[in-house]
């Protein structure tokens, strides 16, 4: 059994930071279906901007609104406007093609990659 990728949010742009939250991070609903993660689902994020990385939970946001808001502990480590990655794994004996999305600057799909 191997952990491998299998979905992927790249390029993602931080809208909000919420330290007072109880963890997580909250993502708009049409990234989290285009990208076939699931609600609830441990991600490993990876900031672009600053090279922090941190894992967290996904909480779902308003569909089409473009929210990325990092929440939690973890909002101390990125700020508003950063790039991030989000990646969730599959523990599998078999290879995958991972669901791997791109987003322009305010969070929209843009295509597969």
């Amino acid at each position: 059994m191997r952990w491998v990728l299998r979905s992927k949010i790249h390029g993602a742009t931080v809208t909000d930071v919420n330290p007072d939250y109880i963890g997580s991070i909250t993502i708009d609903e049409d990234l989290i279906e285009r990208s076939g993660l699931w609600v609830g689902e441990r991600v490993l994020v990876g900031d672009i901007t600053n090279g922090e990385r941190f894992e967290t939970y996904v909480v779902p946001a308003k569909k089409g609104s473009g929210t990325v808001c990092v929440n939690g502990a973890a909002a101390k480590k990125v700020n508003i406007g950063d790039k991030i990655i989000i990646m969730g794994f599959e523990l599998t004996d078999k290879p995958i093609e991972a669901r791997k999305i791109l987003v322009d600057e305010k969070n929209k799909f843009l295509r597969y990659i």
